[in-house]
């Protein structure tokens, strides 16, 4: 019954918003220079080619629908603020469905671009689409918290979602998709609940619909928890195959390829310890496959997980991948504990008060003592 009723894990949802969020914001500023080869114009990867590649794999992506140099720029940059938007919580039933469609239209325009993390995200997106991600650290949630003052009935989010629905018209009688299809069923029912909570806010459907929206959030957390399993068991099964993996000197060989060097001091003084090596090889294999059996035990699931996200930050640092371990971190913290997330929202608030009280102090000219 609470699967149904209850909205679950709000906060760890409400960090894996902020940081995918953050993530392709970073991702597109990162390539903003060269966004016009990469995924733009001037793609070698053609309209041609990935107009076919799409078509054969049904991958949605909307650059595909022009190539003009100016439908690129409003998609890109549309996408970076969606990603903006969206960690910062605003109108989060809206910029998550815009976020996906941006991920998608990025990602997919060219697939042989990126790399696991890419793919991680362009997954994690649309399960994220189907959560109630904006329930606490949002500005969703300061609107409708007791600090809002008033009574005032919210109007900008029923002229967004008016808003959104002739793009979505339009979109459907140019490219019609079968992901327009799921667009629209999230508009209409959307619409549906914008309405009920205007005229009848006690009627059965709206509780009906409530309903609905905690289990398909309950469901798509499910899925996200599965899919992080799912990542690390595979993993770390293909890696029990390699060769070099079994004698202990993969994490070796991956240090010496100059794609892999960011500091090449910092790697020659890791490989250089073989003892080290060997226990990074074998550590990361027994982690990855024991990790989906440790979540029915929670202490041992807790610094599992401490170690695995130690391992994801040294990856980025040494091995400077640091897209793909900041991808693989958002995803671990599904699986964080609700009272460290609450501990830890509690001491960031009271850090954000203090910094508040003390700009005010200047602001009004009482300069604290020894400053």
């Amino acid at each position: 019954m609470a699967f149904a009723t209850r909205t679950h894990s709000p906060y760890q949802v409400a960090v894996i918003r902020i940081g995918y969020g953050f993530f392709f914001a970073c991702y597109l500023l990162r390539e903003w220079p060269n966004r016009r080869v990469l995924f733009g114009d001037h793609n070698p990867w053609s309209q041609t080619m990935a107009r076919t590649l799409t078509a054969d794999t049904h991958a949605f992506t909307v650059l595909t629908w022009s190539g003009g140099r100016w439908w690129f720029e409003l998609v890109y940059h549309g996408a970076l603020a969606a990603a903006v938007l969206l960690m910062l919580g605003w109108r989060t039933r809206a910029t998550a469905v815009l976020f996906l469609v941006g991920v998608l239209a990025i990602e997919n325009r060219s697939p042989f671009a990126g790399d696991a993390g890419d793919d991680i995200i362009r997954i994690m997106a649309v399960y994220l689409a189907f959560t109630r991600c904006g329930r606490v650290w949002s500005l969703d949630a300061r609107r409708r918290g007791p600090w809002a003052g008033g009574t005032r009935r919210d109007r900008s989010g029923a002229a967004l979602w008016l808003a959104l629905g002739p793009p979505l018209l339009w979109a459907s009688c140019l490219h019609w998709d079968g992901w327009l299809g799921v667009f629209w069923a999230m508009w209409g029912l959307q619409g549906l609940w914008f309405a009920l909570d205007r005229w009848a806010p006690r009627h059965a459907m709206r509780s009906l619909l409530d309903s609905g929206a905690a289990m398909l959030h309950n469901s798509a957390m499910l899925v996200i928890a599965a899919q992080v399993c799912f990542i690390y068991a595979s993993a770390g099964l293909y890696k029990s195959q390699g060769t070099k993996w079994q004698d202990g000197s993969a994490v070796y060989y991956a240090m010496h390829l100059d794609l892999f060097r960011p500091w090449p001091w910092l790697t020659d003084l890791v490989s250089a310890n073989m003892l080290l090596v060997f226990l990074l090889c074998y550590g990361t294999v027994i982690m990855q496959i024991s990790f989906p059996f440790t979540l029915m035990y929670r202490k041992v699931k807790n610094v599992l997980l401490s170690v695995m996200i130690l391992e994801h930050v040294g990856i980025a640092v040494v091995l400077g991948i640091p897209f793909l371990s900041l991808a693989m971190i958002v995803s671990d913290s599904v699986f964080l504990p609700t009272a460290l997330l609450v501990r830890a929202g509690g001491r960031s608030s009271v850090l954000v008060r203090r910094i508040r009280e003390r700009r005010g102090r200047y602001v009004g000219g009482q300069c604290p003592e020894g400053a």
